[in-house]
């Protein structure tokens, strides 16, 4: 019995006592047994960022040494960063532009000319050459992705991630800028259903994560001596512009991406943050503005292309009284609207899951030609689809005034696609799928009674369908655009029916935009900032509250069967994002519920052995600095509620303590060089030494032995005092640059480093592997004191989970130590014991325990 309880146990003690058993609901409610629907993915162990100020003393002399005139000198770079990535977010939006310009018109222009044969004999010849073409260019994006896996997607769910405080590796490298820019143009000229907008955003965050370095880890020789922004929490506040000036480019919308930041990314938002991402986003959409209107109209200064994608202008024809935009009346159908692009959202995102979860488990593990393989049958079938789609379900209809010579681009004369229809007439199937996805988003909201009922059903099942099974296939893709296409084909599916069957005065354009909101909606989950997004985007104010009632009723509904796309596939792959607030039934549980209270810790005189072997043998990036309170056990039995109730969470982990004690002892052994001596045999003055010690600020700075069977209950554990906090990447930076005095000496002879030799590597800090452990005395002493955070944020083990989370979410904290009233360290918190799965899975266990 004993034995099958520990079976299911991941840990070296046994999780029961002898006789117990539990059954497979109590195992289950434990979260040690799941379903087959809840599988853990592979996942991998990521890195938080470090949004909260060490204070250490290199930091203070900076304080000390700044005055008012070079705090304005700093606030004045800052600006100057923020506009510079404004204007080259808008820069890389023109050339992306002009450069898939001539993809299209170079390439595809010459295919395009075999849709005007009326000789079905060059049907075969047109078909072999757009496949041609298109696997071509997929193969190019998929070889990029395979040169830097994570430009796959739109990038918004990593984006996403950084922003929230997650460390992706390789997420904001410019090696990963280049093949996502131009992967994803040759992934939408390779026909693909897939946006070029949406890596935008992707494509803004990584300029505003390395233009304010100066320097690349690709291009290793561009490198400046810019001492400035050189921490987390600085390039977290650029990466927050950079992506809401990728929003603004794309869009147009200056505003929508401010807010886009600020609902989907940052943990920490401030006045001065968001005046900042404002002036950006604005700098980034009138420099593409600025260029495009000059290029296309030889007007500079003209300002009339505002973004990327750009909806057109909605407005009733010319001396029709009785047309109206929309009604009252109206706001009904809007409301089912928005219940069906919920319900429509919510089905594509369960589908797009299955297959996510399917490419993790069949596809990713295979070699890599194998995702490559899959791109281009993607590919292969999404050509071949929409070739017999218009070929066989394509009507051709005659030619309206409305619909003619509609200039989206200026080297595309006109939209319209004969296709094998005659002269007078035109396939409205193919000129839906035969297009820029900006063109067919323009006619759907423009164009009046040129596509039959028929044709936009099956034009949206079809679009619908291979636009979930092309997101998340090995290129660069954008969700946006294909999102607001099908869904404008679906509410122009609506507008005809309401007009042809129930006879209603309606204004198609307006319910193609609702019917793209909806299922944007439903498949996003964004409210604030898509509303101003697609206000900015059609310039028309008078839909703000038509297009906000359908993304709230779009993402209620769609809410209540899953989440949105990007949090599934934040999810499956496993990065512990943080929401903004916990469940209000998480308040049952404590701060000392959700702690890690086994502690790997150093002292702040400690020998350059010990600390190698600390971090040669664990893998955490923050360490507690702490001394041990040799006073009697009985001291912390007196009666005080706050204190005495922390003994279990001592006496729970004495074996842990022994274990590590032991653990540590053993692995010093394993040091390269000769273990450690005993410095009598040295002759040195041992009474000179302890003199030394008791003046030293910190006492019991030379544990040098395991714990032992004789050890009594306080001997085994004694309390920890905390001192500070002190991350890997100073450790490592201490013992690369020597930083140690020696055992006969004072640590005031150790070398001091300055603030700017401490963040000169950043943000890649050299690793412990790299280090030469033949230069290094492990009998030298490194004093951790003056480059520890001595004031970080800490809680009570009695702190409800509400109250430590907001703490942490809002300050963008890495760890959170839990210090008795007694100024003991008993645990510490980080972002994994903060997750929703973790909460609930220890929510469960307080029901077990009541």
């Amino acid at each position: 019995t004993k034995m099958a309880c520990c079976g299911n146990c991941f840990c070296c003690q046994c999780c029961c006592r002898e006789g117990e058993t539990r059954t497979p609901e109590e195992l289950t409610i434990l979260g040690e047994i799941r379903d087959e629907e809840d599988e853990i993915l592979p996942r991998k162990d990521y890195e938080s960022l470090d949004y909260d100020r060490c204070i250490n003393e290199p930091y203070v002399e900076v304080l000390e040494g700044m005055d008012n005139r070079k705090a304005k000198k700093y606030e004045a770079v800052r600006w100057m960063m923020v506009f510079t990535i404004g204007v080259t977010v808008g820069l890389v939006g023109i050339f992306g532009i002009f450069w898939f310009s001539s993809l299209d018109s170079t390439m595809l222009q010459m295919i395009r000319e075999h849709y005007l044969c009326s000789d079905k004999g060059c049907l075969p010849l047109s078909l072999l050459e757009l496949l041609a073409f298109n696997m071509t260019f997929v193969f190019i994006a998929s070889v990029l992705v395979l040169i830097e896996p994570v430009a796959t997607g739109s990038g918004i769910p990593e984006i996403k991630s950084y922003l929230n405080g997650v460390k992706i590796p390789g997420i904001v490298r410019l090696r990963t800028f280049l093949c996502k820019a131009a992967g994803v143009l040759f992934s939408v000229a390779g026909g693909l259903f897939v946006g070029k907008e949406g890596p935008m955003i992707h494509s803004g965050a990584i300029v505003g994560a390395g233009l304010p370095q100066f320097q690349s880890i690709t291009f290793k020789r561009i490198k400046f001596d810019f001492p400035y922004f050189r921490s987390d929490r600085d390039k977290r506040d650029f990466v927050s512009a950079g992506a809401a000036a990728g929003v603004a480019a794309a869009f147009g919308a200056p505003i929508g991406g401010t807010l886009f930041s600020l609902e989907e990314g940052s943990s920490f938002w401030n006045q001065a943050l968001t005046w900042k991402v404002l002036f950006c986003s604005m700098s980034a959409t009138f420099t593409l503005n600025f260029f495009r209107s000059g290029i296309n109209f030889s007007k500079w200064g003209s300002f009339q292309l505002p973004g990327l994608l750009n909806f057109g202008e909605f407005k009733c024809p010319d001396g029709d009284k009785n047309c109206h935009l929309w009604t009252a009346v109206d706001l009904a159908f809007f409301v089912l609207m928005g219940v069906a692009g919920g319900l429509l959202g919510a089905l594509f995102n369960c589908m797009n899951k299955c297959l996510a979860k399917y490419r993790i488990r069949h596809i990713h593990p295979k070699a890599k030609f194998i995702r490559v393989l899959e791109s281009l049958l993607v590919t292969m079938v999404t050509t071949v689809v929409i070739f017999a789609a218009s070929m066989l379900l394509g009507e051709c209809l005659m030619y309206l005034s409305s619909c003619i010579k509609l200039q989206i681009f200026e080297d595309i004369n006109s939209t319209i696609r004969q296709f094998f229809c005659t002269n007078k007439t035109y396939n409205d199937m193919a000129t839906l799928f035969f297009n820029p996805q900006e063109a067919a988003i323009h006619q759907l909201f423009h164009q009046d009674g040129t596509f039959s009922p028929v044709t936009l059903s099956v034009f949206f099942l079809l679009y619908f369908l291979l636009a979930c099974w092309t997101y998340g296939v090995s290129v660069p893709s954008g969700l946006f655009v294909p999102s607001l296409l099908c869904g404008a084909a679906f509410g122009r599916l609506v507008a005809n029916i309401l007009r042809v069957k129930l006879g209603m005065d309606i204004y198609s354009g307006t319910f193609a935009l609702i019917g793209a909101a909806a299922f944007l909606g439903g498949v996003v989950r964004m409210t604030i900032s898509l509303t101003v997004i697609l206000i900015e985007s059609t310039n028309e104010i008078t839909y703000g509250l038509p297009i906000m009632i359908t993304l709230m009723v779009a993402k209620w509904t769609g809410d209540f069967f899953n989440k949105g796309i990007y949090d599934i596939h934040i999810q499956l792959r496993g990065v512990p994002l943080l929401e903004w607030e916990t469940e209000v039934e998480m308040d049952k549980l404590t701060a000392s519920d959700i702690m890690e209270p086994n502690l790997t810790y150093v002292y702040p005189h400690t020998r350059v052995q010990s600390l190698v072997s600390i971090l040669r043998t664990t893998v955490y990036h923050a360490f507690p600095v702490v001394t041990e309170n040799r006073q009697n056990e009985r001291d912390f039995m007196k009666g005080n509620i706050l204190v005495s109730n922390n003994i279990r969470f001592k006496k729970s982990s004495v074996v842990s303590r022994a274990g590590e004690q032991r653990r540590r002892c053993q692995s010093m052994k394993s040091y390269p060089s000769s273990e450690l001596r005993n410095p009598a045999e040295e002759g040195e003055d041992l009474l000179q030494q302890m003199l030394e010690r008791r003046h030293a600020p910190y006492p019991n700075l030379y544990p040098d032995q395991s714990p032992s069977e004789e050890w009594t209950m306080e001997e085994r554990f004694r309390p920890l005092t905390f001192h500070g906090l002190i991350l890997r990447s100073q450790l490592v930076n201490l013992l690369i640059r020597g930083v140690c005095y020696a055992e006969n000496q004072s640590s005031a002879t150790q070398p001091r480093l300055s603030y700017a030799e401490m963040t000169e590597d950043y943000p890649r800090y050299p690793d412990i592997h790299d280090l030469d452990l033949a230069l290094l005395n492990p009998r030298m002493i490194v004093d951790v004191t003056p480059y520890m955070n001595p004031c970080p944020y800490t809680v009570s083990p009695n702190t409800r989970i509400s109250q430590v989370f907001n703490l942490f979410r809002t300050m963008g904290l890495r760890h959170l130590p839990v210090v008795n009233a007694v100024g003991e360290i008993v645990g510490i918190i980080t972002r994994h014991n903060l997750t929703h799965e973790f909460l609930v899975a220890k929510l469960r266990q307080h029901y077990i325990t009541v």
